[in-house]
């Protein structure tokens, strides 16, 4: 785990706002996250890219947006949305492949690499976004995971909001 102190205290950093890539990050600028902030964890990761990008009708980047693969983007399909990942292609020296999901709050989802079990994906329940599922279903590769959702998006939370991975070296 990765703790950032942050002594301006005009700097505001949500995680919600915060997608990385494995390559670079993206750094949604948001009601909860501000350009100070940004600049505070570009110091704290310089051997990375940080970009910023607005975030216009949502509460943070990671409400129509999260990484469902090694280089996959899964966006949602809002205009807002999509506005967005059209920026984040633009300030980006690496071409991302995208999921486009119909709905953006299905759009935040888990990915891990799990030993033994290879590319797994958490998303949302059929029950809850059925059309965006098919889209996950699409998949092969993947393990998918339907988690249900319900509880945390009655106060804006996301799969994302309720998780901390971490990456372990086995014998530890």
């Amino acid at each position: 785990m990765f703790f950032l102190e942050m002594s301006d205290e005009s700097a505001m950093l949500d995680g919600g706002d915060v997608l990385f890539t494995g390559r670079e990050f993206f750094v949604g600028l948001s009601k909860r996250t501000n350009q100070r902030g940004a600049e505070i964890l570009a110091d704290a990761f310089k051997d990375y890219a940080v970009s910023t990008v607005p975030v216009q009708d949502a509460l943070h980047l990671k409400s129509f947006c999260s990484m469902a693969g090694p280089g996959l983007i899964a966006i949602g399909s809002s205009e807002a949305a999509q506005k967005a990942l059209k920026i984040m292609q633009q300030m980006s020296d690496h071409k991302y492949d995208k999921l486009t999901l119909p709905d953006d709050s299905a759009a935040n989802c888990i990915y891990m690499n799990l030993p033994g079990k290879g590319d797994v994906l958490l998303h949302c329940t059929p029950e809850e976004f059925p059309e965006s599922t098919k889209v996950f279903e699409k998949l092969k590769d993947h393990m998918l995971i339907p988690v249900t959702n319900q509880e945390k998006a009655k106060v804006d939370g996301g799969l994302t909001c309720c998780s901390v991975l971490i990456n372990m070296k086995k014998n530890i």
